[in-house]
């Protein structure tokens, strides 16, 4: 068994409560399944209990399976999927692409439910781990590590799913409207699973605050990309990692001073690769990638998930016309290259991102430092700081550009002409990477750009390939009407099951559903 793999089997605790039934009582340590005291009694067995939030990060059940939720595949694939940059060409991921779902809906289901497993693993990580301190198990600077750890899962876990199940933070005044449950204690026993049974949603200012309050102890907990040494510099939490996930959480919030001031902190410690194949081509051991999950051959989210098989090998999920056609990708951009980062297949453009079809063995890239630049050009272009903005917005688009003398941005019209062009550098680098959801939701108030809801999409199916012509911005036809900011369906519901349990969260549905 590769080390991944070797993760320790926790209780479950949450799913989220979904095996709490009056016919079917949960056991706490069940005979096959190590319990979380044994989990913490040996160093070698805490280093497991450690490495088992990987194992769930990469890997979550769905319907029985092991697939990729949720951050081994499913945020990529339910990011873009929620968007208009790509295409969804079968019905694998047709209830997302078309929001047609609802409260038992599987993908979302298993969005929540794997999340908040991944997240009380977490928690019972650091519990466990500072009893293993008390106990003279472990040294406390062993333990810091392995805390930070935890909590750089648990801040990540979160935010990603105020992402699909809370209004943006923006949309009141003091971002007191609901937000999604905080939690920071393991359900491993029956006093924690009641307290659980009963816990609401914590509003989104008070997410937000505990988000960034996770990142900065484990920025402080944390080893360096350097101690972590190689390909754990990338596939493990690190200090820079929590760092350049604020920026990421900042820019939610709109303190553009904070991504900025966060930002700087790492510029030193990255820099972006030669070309934009070399971060997919060499995905383990590059310059820019910043936290990515690990997939190995035995180990990896499988046919049904694995970005390799749905994006590239079955081609579920395609390059929309829509920004394929974008005014502001030029057409000899290298993010264009046939072969290398695109296939184009009866006309039709596919992402070449992933690259392993047979093993799927490519990591899932979860933070680059391209998004760590693009976020500190926006808040400076939002600050009015042009040259600042320029710099940083050239330095990412430069690096994919035929002839950047001549073809790199000198200056915009306006500040809004600059804070548009980002948003389009944004959509052109992430495509195919999950990030075009958490824009789209929290650009709805924007100052800028003007956004209404979930926008107008190319039908289901596989595009003509006449849509995918360049020389003007597409504009139709749609098959996937837009779904405005009111509409209850831009909220993911809180799923049936989780309702059903909780009957603090059963009043605290989002409207509609």
């Amino acid at each position: 068994m590769n080390t991944i793999a070797k993760g320790v089997v926790f209780v479950m605790g949450l799913s989220l409560f979904t095996a709490c039934t009056e016919e079917n009582v949960l056991e706490l340590e069940p005979f096959n399944q190590i319990s979380e005291d044994a989990a913490f009694s040996t160093p070698d067995l805490i280093e497991l209990s450690v490495t088992g939030m990987y194992q769930a990060a990469q890997r979550g059940d769905y319907v029985g399976n092991l697939r990729g939720y949720p951050f081994g595949a499913a945020f990529v694939q339910q990011g873009d999927n929620r968007g208009e940059d790509v295409v969804n060409v079968a019905t694998f991921y047709q209830l997302t692409y078309t929001a047609t779902y609802d409260p038992t809906t599987a993908n979302n289901v298993y969005y929540w439910s794997d999340t908040y497993r991944l997240i009380n693993r977490t928690n019972m990580v650091i519990e466990g781990v500072e009893g293993a301190v008390a106990d003279g198990i472990i040294t406390q600077e062993v333990a810091d590590d392995y805390i930070g750890q935890a909590k750089f899962l648990r801040a990540i876990s979160h935010l990603e799913l105020l992402f699909h199940f809370a209004r943006p933070y923006d949309h009141t005044a003091d971002a007191g409207h609901p937000g999604i449950p905080y939690r920071e204690i393991p359900f491993t026993t029956e006093g924690n699973i009641e307290l659980g049974l009963a816990q609401g949603r914590n509003t989104v200012a008070d997410s937000y605050s505990k988000v960034i309050a996770d990142l900065t102890d484990a920025e402080n907990l944390l080893q360096t990309k350097t101690e972590r040494g190689g390909t754990l510099g990338i596939i493990r939490a690190t200090k820079e990692s929590a760092i350049a996930f604020k920026t990421r959480a900042y820019l939610h919030m709109n303190r553009w001073d904070m991504v900025i001031q966060e930002g700087e902190k790492i510029l030193g410690d990255y820099s972006l690769t030669s070309n934009p194949n070399d971060v997919f081509e060499n995905g383990y051991s590059n310059s820019e990638s910043v936290f990515s999950i690990e997939n190995t051959e035995n180990n990896n989210p499988g046919v049904n998930a694995a970005l390799a098989s749905q994006y590239n090998r079955r081609g579920l999920v395609v390059i929309s016309p829509i920004v394929w056609r974008n005014e502001y990708w030029l057409a000899d951009d290298q993010r264009r290259e046939e072969d290398v980062m695109v296939d184009t297949r009866g006309g039709i453009k596919y992402t070449l991102k992933y690259k392993d079809d047979v093993n799927y063995t490519d990591p899932a890239p979860v933070m680059r430092f391209a998004e760590v630049l693009l976020n500190m050009a926006e808040a400076h272009a939002r600050l009015d700081n042009t040259d600042e903005a320029l710099d940083l917005l050239n330095e990412v688009r430069d690096r994919s550009l035929a002839n950047p003398a001549a073809q790199s941005y000198t200056g915009f019209a306006s500040q809004d002409a600059l804070v548009e062009a980002i948003i389009a550098e944004r959509r052109i680098e992430f495509v195919m990477e999950g990030r075009r959801w958490p824009d789209i939701h929290r650009l709805q108030n924007d100052e800028f750009i003007n956004y209404d809801g979930i926008p107008a999409k190319v039908a289901n199916g596989a595009p003509p390939a006449e849509a995918y012509e360049l020389g003007t911005p597409y504009s139709g036809p749609y098959g996937v009407e837009p779904i405005p900011y009111d509409d209850y369906r831009f909220l993911w519901p809180i799923p049936q099951q989780e309702v059903n349990n909780n009957p603090t969260l059963a009043g605290q549905q989002n409207p509609g559903w």
